[in-house]
């Protein structure tokens, strides 16, 4: 029950502290020019910027969710006095999985 609690906490300040230390450590995304009536420079760097801006934006955005749902599942793992998970303790541990391969998956990409 606590080392559950323990690595849900560890992954969420790790990833929250990736988040807030290094955001420019984000390699650029490789997209294909799209055509667009207001084209952008020749080498695309200002929609490099806003594609990087915006994935920044959900990565804070998902860590702060994912903190939310780790003090959570904290909150009623203190709470349950059994050796037992609930359902909904399961699926919260499922969606902090979900979220932290989520924002891996976009900083390592």
């Amino acid at each position: 029950m606590k080392p559950l609690f323990r690595f849900a906490a560890m992954v969420g300040l790790a990833l929250t502290l990736t988040l807030l230390g290094a955001p420019q450590a984000r390699a650029p995304h490789q997209l294909n020019p799209v055509p667009d009536s207001a084209a952008p420079p020749p080498d695309g760097k200002s929609q490099q910027d806003e594609i990087l801006k915006s994935d920044r934006e959900r990565d804070l955005k998902d860590a702060a969710r994912l903190v939310e749902l780790a003090e959570q599942l904290k909150q009623e793992l203190e709470k349950n006095d059994r050796h037992v998970l609930s359902m909904s303790s399961l699926k919260k541990t499922e969606e902090i999985e979900k979220l932290a391969k989520r924002i891996h998956s976009r900083l390592v990409h």
